[in-house]
């Protein structure tokens, strides 16, 4: 099945990241032992003897809530003999997976959480598949890893993938791997599949968490198991106080359209996700947060709404109040959001975008190309002896040149175009969806415009003239994102070599021989 979804530029992206998980050194000697079909219980002790820790949590468990044993049990041969083979195999798993990717203070992704909400959801995972009266010994690691592919995406993509977690949110919790597939054109559940593939888990684990969001698309042998995990997600969701209302009446409705459950049970289960969730968080040394039941959720609001005492006309009152402020708050944080971004990818001077932003779009519009084969033009202009602007009429004078040719080239762009400001003098356009006859005429439009500029500074009118270069970059071209600068770049020196305010168009191979 995982040669099936295989995805180059997944498996690029999972092989040549230095930050992205690996498994750890025990779990690797736990699946390799596991898959010898001579060992033995024996075998298994040995490596989770090796480490303290590991037995503690393992003890844990097997006295914890999830299993619910009438006396303690304080040996770990006689929890290894309790639990069985692969739930131990599961467990330990989980222990050693979670335990080693716990990311660092620094970081803008909240690690707490993630775990958190994973946790949850392998415990309710267990549960469920209990109710529905099938056996599945691989569920809770199941649980456990299935958004796993997140953390990944926001280790390999950092603040890019920050910004999609914050879309999601933005827009009411739109499914995030929708949001997902229309940045990169891979969701998290197909990079945590083939990450777990590559570590060596069993399909019984990894399939389900490839279509944990869509579990009808799921092959009919693990359909079953994804609608669980689908399930759990839910559920986990709701115990970390996502959306509650909303997300309990899905949670019923899931419920009862798939296994028959009443909402009394419902909520019975909420409750007791809640409670084991606490008890196995604390095994994981996870700060369980704001986790509480159902039920205690219920009876706090209605505690809180005794305590309001408010008239109706009083609490509409309160509730517009709370609007607009919300309202004020949002507006006053997208006008900062708006600044920060400015500072990060603008250029103080001309206000265009700056190098840094140039790059990270340049790479990602060549890799639209490559994916969907779209023509991309590259152009790259300087202003003609700027130097002698500067000497002649000093660096005040030559920053307005730079300023309003900025503003010109502004004009004379398509919204989709993006103008950068690359250093000093120069300047870059990349042009999406545009192909080599649209570029050179859109470049002798730029020339022209740049012409018709004057610059009036103390007294004085400054006329300037750019030189241009330009390169297409097509669906077959093999050249990295640096060859592509420098060969637009090579077009840029052959204008000012035959002199001056010219285009000049090269080709990939002109520059490449």
């Amino acid at each position: 099945m995982a040669k099936e979804l295989e995805n180059t530029e997944i498996d690029l992206l999972i092989k040549s990241q230095i930050n992205l998980p690996s498994p750890p050194a025990i779990a690797v000697k736990i699946l390799n032992t596991v898959q010898n079909a001579e060992f033995s219980l024996g075998d298994l002790e040995t490596i989770i003897s090796a480490d303290p820790a590991l037995i503690c949590k393992m003890l844990g468990i097997v006295n914890s809530a999830m299993y619910s044993l009438p006396n303690k049990v304080g040996n770990i041969s006689r929890a290894l003999s309790i639990l069985g083979t692969n739930l131990i195999k599961n467990v330990a798993l989980s222990f050693v997976i979670a335990g080693d990717h716990h990311g660092d203070g620094d970081s803008s992704f909240d690690f707490d959480y993630f775990w958190r909400r994973s946790v949850t959801a392998a415990v309710a995972a267990e549960l469920v598949m209990g109710l529905t009266k099938k056996k599945d010994e691989d569920i809770f690691v199941a649980g456990l890893l299935q958004d796993i592919g997140i953390l990944v995406l926001y280790l390999a993509k950092g603040k890019e993938y920050d910004a999609a977690l914050k879309n999601c949110i933005v827009n009411g919790g739109t499914n995030l791997a929708a949001i997902e597939q229309e940045l990169f054109g891979y969701d998290h559940q197909q990079v945590g599949c083939l990450l777990l593939d590559s570590w060596g888990i069993p399909e019984s684990i990894t399939v389900p968490t490839r279509f944990h969001h869509s579990p009808d698309l799921a092959p009919t042998e693990y359909r079953h198991t994804a609608l669980v995990l689908k399930i759990a997600n839910l559920l986990s969701a709701i115990c970390n106080g996502c959306e509650t209302t909303s997300l309990v009446q899905e949670l019923q409705n899931r419920l009862s359209v798939s296994f028959d459950i009443d909402p009394e049970r419902s909520r019975e289960l909420l409750d007791d996700v809640a409670g084991k969730s606490v008890d196995i968080l604390q095994i994981f040394e996870i700060d369980p947060g704001n986790i509480k039941p159902y039920s205690q959720m219920l009876q706090e609001a209605n505690e809180e709404l005794g305590r309001l005492n408010f008239s109706y006309e009083q609490l509409v009152l309160a509730l517009k109040e709370a609007k607009d402020k919300s309202e004020r708050f949002a507006e006053e944080l997208l006008q900062a959001n708006v600044r920060l971004e400015q500072m990060a990818f603008r250029d103080g001077l001309t206000n265009l975008h700056n190098h840094r932003f140039f790059q990270e779009n340049l790479q990602r519009e060549m890799a639209r190309t490559k994916r969907y084969g779209h023509p991309l033009s590259l152009i790259m202009f300087d202003i003609d002896f700027f130097k002698d602007v500067n000497d002649a009429h000093g660096h005040p004078a030559g920053d307005r040149v730079l300023i309003n040719l900025a503003n010109a080239i502004s004009n004379a762009v398509r919204p989709s175009d993006i103008v950068a400001r690359y250093g000093g003098e120069e300047f870059t356009v990349i042009l999406p969806e545009t192909d080599r006859i649209g570029m050179k005429v859109f470049a002798e439009r730029l020339r022209r415009c740049a012409a018709a500029v004057t610059t009036t500074f103390l007294g004085n009118s400054i006329k300037i003239t750019i030189s241009i270069g330009g390169v297409q970059y097509s669906q077959n071209d093999s050249i990295t994102q640096q060859e592509l600068i420098e060969a637009v770049d090579k077009g840029l020196y052959l204008s000012k070599k035959n002199g001056r305010n010219k285009v000049t168009v090269v080709t990939i191979e002109q520059t490449t021989l």
